[in-house]
């Protein structure tokens, strides 16, 4: 009896604890954000005893800063109001579908919206996510269409002597079928990992959704993570919880390009793909882009499809395997003679690197290289980077 007493009061204690979040009494909680039927947002934040409470967001206009790297768009910022209850508020103007992020400032400290549990992570920050529906950002939204799975997948790297992650999307109807399908490769920017296209980019539900409309053709795609000196994501190695950083080594000097043939013969003796030239893709945003040319002129008989979101083309640091970066536009003229089926740039009006693309685009067009070219608004963000993915796909493998 004395046993079963002992066991009880554990049991209850470990509940106790399990449920020490949750608050009793306190009544109906506040909705922040809460989007309104005309596309307005409402945002809240309890907060009495503060003297001032912002919002900042990229739903907000953006201010311009000047860098050493150039000029960049940053988010708004505005001033919440405080109600008589302690309530401070503030509704959008009308918004325009898409994913939107935003942060809130408490008397000078950002902090994520207390009332909003959905976040996403880009470098060391960490911002609140809503979505308004419609148009192009249905494609972001989880849909009752067929899914894919997401995987987090460990593989050797011979070339840099460790194993390293990637994640791995395949298609819906993988797991049961025999078929073999084309392979996507898509990298990301500086300060990003494996985790960036997934989160931040939505790569699973616009690939689900594109494949569900008959809009793009069913691939597996192998989001790489191009530190190629970490293992994976930080918090999820070797090294523990270090904090996230864009001040890693080895990751434009040629490193990452030379070590990506393991990547793909992982890929190609672990999955039923169909392993030749018309049935590989890649492409990338900003360093991954960067990437992106390098892997593909050095490579010139591995990939048809070849895209340049933001790419830092121009940036290459030369303390590392030089012969990668060498006698670039020579190996642009291979590449080219290899006939790719596709070659797609797309850049910002205010990005940073547009003079870099257009210069790019010079050498292309002075060879006169078949490219296809987008141009969008805005600058260097994610918001362009989705729109780039759900326009890159659907043209792939056709």
């Amino acid at each position: 009896m004395k046993r079963l007493t002992t066991i009880i009061a554990l049991f209850m204690s470990i509940t106790a604890f399990a449920q020490q979040n949750l608050s009793f009494g306190q009544g109906p909680q506040p909705v922040s954000p809460e989007i309104n039927s005309d596309n307005t947002v409402t945002f809240r934040m309890a907060a009495p005893d503060a003297a001032k409470v912002q919002i900042t967001g990229d739903f907000l206009p953006s201010q311009s800063i000047e860098t050493e790297y150039g000029t960049f768009d940053i988010q708004g910022t505005v001033d919440m109001v405080k109600g008589a209850d302690g309530i401070w508020t503030y509704t959008s103007d009308v918004l325009k579908p898409e994913l939107y992020i935003y942060n809130m400032i408490v008397d000078g400290v950002k902090i994520t919206d207390p009332l909003n549990v959905y976040t996403i992570r880009d470098i060391n920050n960490l911002f609140n996510v809503f979505i308004i529906g419609g148009d192009r950002a249905d494609l972001y939204k989880v849909n009752k269409v067929e899914h894919g799975t997401v995987s987090k997948v460990w593989y050797d790297c011979p070339t840099e002597g460790i194993k390293r992650r990637c994640t791995v999307y395949t298609p819906a109807g993988y797991e049961t079928s025999k078929k073999k399908y084309p392979v996507f490769y898509l990298l990301h920017g500086i300060g990003g990992d494996e985790n960036a296209w997934s989160e931040l980019g939505r790569a699973a539900q616009i690939l689900d959704n594109l494949i569900a409309q008959g809009k793009a053709e069913p691939m597996i795609v192998v989001m790489t993570n191009g530190n190629i000196s970490e293992e994976a994501a930080p918090g999820e190695t070797s090294k523990g919880f270090t904090v996230p950083t864009m001040d890693l080594p080895k990751t434009m000097d040629g490193y990452f390009e030379n070590a990506f043939p393991d990547v793909i013969k992982f890929v190609e003796s672990t999955y039923r793909v169909k392993a030749d030239k018309a049935h590989r893709a890649i492409a990338g945003l900003s360093m991954g882009g960067f990437h992106t040319l390098f892997i593909s002129i050095n490579n010139p008989d591995t990939f048809d499809y070849i895209g340049l979101f933001s790419a830092a083309v121009d940036r290459e640091q030369y303390n590392g395997l030089k012969t990668i970066y060498e006698n670039r536009d020579q190996k642009i003229d291979r590449l080219f003679s290899k006939n790719p089926k596709l070659f797609w740039i797309g850049i910002g009006k205010t990005d940073f690197l547009y003079e870099n693309n257009t210069a790019l685009r010079g050498v292309l067009d002075s060879r006169k290289y078949k490219y296809t070219y987008l141009e969008t608004d805005g600058g260097h963000i994610w918001r362009n980077w989705r729109i780039y993915l759900s326009e890159f796909v659907p043209l792939l493998f056709k």
